[in-house]
């Protein structure tokens, strides 16, 4: 259950016919792939829905504090990526160090994020698509859109519009990508600046609002640290800052997917780094400009929960801006749903290759060069799930697999520096085993600060992917079938 897969059998394989992807991606392409897939719901919801809830004015810091947090990680994920350029992402970094049952986990895991945040973010396009359409005057029935809807026709729509997308290759994929994030990175620079004229100091005082218990996290809703040391569950306060890191964690869920399209990228030694690192670094300075400026302009207590910048700008009679902002944010939402369902397919197909899944899944399209029967499985999942289940309660789950995921790539290096000295690495974490020690250590404070009820479908998912190993990816890996894969 932990033999190990060898690097270099691992980027043979890359080289199949029958499973070889094509490389058309550069720096740029990754850099703007992660701006698609972080700028999204963190940047237009979460903002809004923290202050008010949890953080307070001091949003701004948790959004700091989530960045650090994912700067560790990132740093590490560099090193991997440029020294395994294969993809898979985190599932393939620990079959190479950790084993072959850990790697599994981080695959399971790694589907429950991004199928997930998939359905959860299509669900929230779906609202801000019947919001555009009241505008122009076209009123969508509550039963086929929003998070009410019997069947939410909009998100099942997006999800299967995209999923095509994605069968049809990767650079057409990218192409699109571009376009909307100049669109949406256009939008918020434009609240930033718009949004300055109308920012009251006065906003901003308290910044930290001082601790209060709230119904909102009492019971199996309290952070699951309050609960280990009996501390009275609290918003506000320096515990409110560090949970709502925990909760917009959410908003910088991306760059991780950046890793996924290793093979797809013509020079990942040198592009990876670059696309994941910039992708982070961007979106960080996007963020906390952000929301900055929407608790300057609105009393954090009073700001919108769905709609936190469009409802800023028409409490101050920017009825345009909003709408304008409205559009920015379908088009950052579109490039969520897209880049998580790459994410996934990569994922799946890297650990259907390995025949810890249906090995016949992996088959590449003759034509478009992608993992066509994959993506149109995952297309359809999600489309059912963003359609017929309400996912709202379930989001924080993105967050504790996402968590869980890095924490096994930070330790990951420190083992593959060990084992493997040798390798040629592109890119080196600085302060080895400093930082990923520190990336660990923060990611589970984070974890810990997530609801106990998280906690508790977190391990549930987790035994339920055990048993799928146990039962059927053991007996068929491709080591255990003899087939040429290295074991240490």
């Amino acid at each position: 259950m932990f033999r190990t897969k060898s690097i270099e059998r691992s980027i043979e394989d890359t080289e199949a016919p029958e499973h070889r992807l094509r490389r058309n991606l550069s720096a740029l392409d990754l850099t703007v792939f992660g701006v698609g897939v972080i700028v999204g719901t963190g940047i237009f919801v979460l903002t809004g829905q923290v202050a008010r809830d949890t953080s307070g004015p001091a949003v701004a810091v948790s959004f700091v504090i989530a960045a650090v947090v994912c700067g560790l990680a990132a740093l590490c994920y560099a090193e991997f990526a440029s020294t395994v350029p294969v993809a898979g992402s985190a599932y393939t970094f620990s079959y190479a160090t950790l084993g072959e049952f850990p790697a599994w986990i981080v695959g399971w895991d790694l589907m429950l994020e991004m199928a997930l945040g998939g359905a959860v973010v299509a669900v929230g396009w779906s609202g801000y698509f019947a919001e555009l359409m009241a505008s122009l005057g076209i009123d969508l029935p509550p039963s086929l859109a929003g998070d009410h809807a019997t069947i939410n026709v909009p998100a099942v729509a997006i999800v299967l519009i995209l999923t095509g997308v994605l069968v049809a290759g990767i650079k057409l994929s990218s192409r699109l990508n571009l376009v909307v994030v100049t669109i949406k990175v256009a939008v918020i620079l434009l609240v930033i600046v718009a949004g300055l004229f109308f920012v009251k100091s006065a906003n901003f005082t308290p910044f930290i609002p001082p601790a209060q218990p709230t119904p909102a996290v009492e019971g199996l809703k309290a952070p699951l640290i309050q609960s280990l040391f009996g501390l009275t569950p609290a918003a506000y306060g320096m515990f409110g800052i560090f949970s709502g890191a925990a909760i917009v964690f959410f908003a910088f869920i991306g760059f991780d997917v950046v890793a996924t399209a290793a093979e797809e990228t013509k020079r990942p030694q040198r592009d990876l780094p670059i696309g994941i690192i910039a992708s982070l670094a961007i979106c960080t300075f996007l963020y906390v400009a952000v929301s900055l400026v929407v608790v300057g302009m609105q009393p954090y207590d009073r700001l919108s929960r769905s709609a936190p910048l469009a409802g800023a700008f028409r409490v101050v009679g920017q009825d345009w801006l909003a709408s304008i902002i409205s559009v920015g944010a379908l088009a950052g939402l579109t490039t969520v749903v897209m880049i998580l369902m790459l994410g996934q397919s990569r994922v799946f197909f890297a650990m259907s290759r390995d025949s810890l899944l249906p090995r016949n899944l992996a088959a590449v399209h003759p034509r478009f060069g992608t993992p066509y029967v994959i993506t149109i499985i995952i297309g359809a999942v999600t489309a059912l799930l963003a359609g017929f289940i309400p996912l709202s309660a379930l989001a924080e789950l993105v967050n504790i697999g996402t968590l869980f995921a890095f924490i096994l790539v930070s330790v990951g290096v420190v083992i593959l520096r060990r084992t493997r000295p040798d390798l040629p690495r592109a890119f080196r974490t600085p302060l080895v085993p400093v930082v990923p020690i520190l990336s660990v250590l923060a990611c589970l404070y984070l974890m810990l600060n997530l609801p106990a009820e998280t906690w508790l479908r977190f391990v549930l998912w987790m035994l339920l992917g055990i048993a799928v190993y146990l039962f059927y990816g053991r007996r068929h890996s491709r080591v255990e079938s003899g087939s040429r894969v290295a074991v240490k």
